[in-house]
């Protein structure tokens, strides 16, 4: 993994973690919780697409920090309206 993906990986486990709501991250079967930097290490890659799951009382912030974050690093992301 290079040091960029490190980079995103920290970067978008950071930025969730400022928010209360929930963040989860799908792809294919996999839920993954953002602000776990563990499960980000072991399925980011910059050539798949992701839907972002997210809910609480500062999603509407968190769902556009997290679109931002993910733009910045090259990442593929669609907020999913629940």
């Amino acid at each position: 993994m290079s040091n960029n993906n490190n980079a995103s990986v920290v970067e978008i486990a950071q930025t969730a973690g400022q928010f209360s709501s929930s963040i989860v991250l799908q792809t294919e079967n996999k839920y993954i919780d953002v602000k776990s930097i563990l499960g980000l290490f072991t399925t980011l890659v910059s050539h798949k697409s992701y839907e972002l799951h997210v809910h609480g009382s500062d999603a509407e912030e968190a769902k556009q920090a997290m679109i931002d974050v993910f733009t910045k690093h090259g990442l593929n992301v669609t907020v999913v309206a629940d």
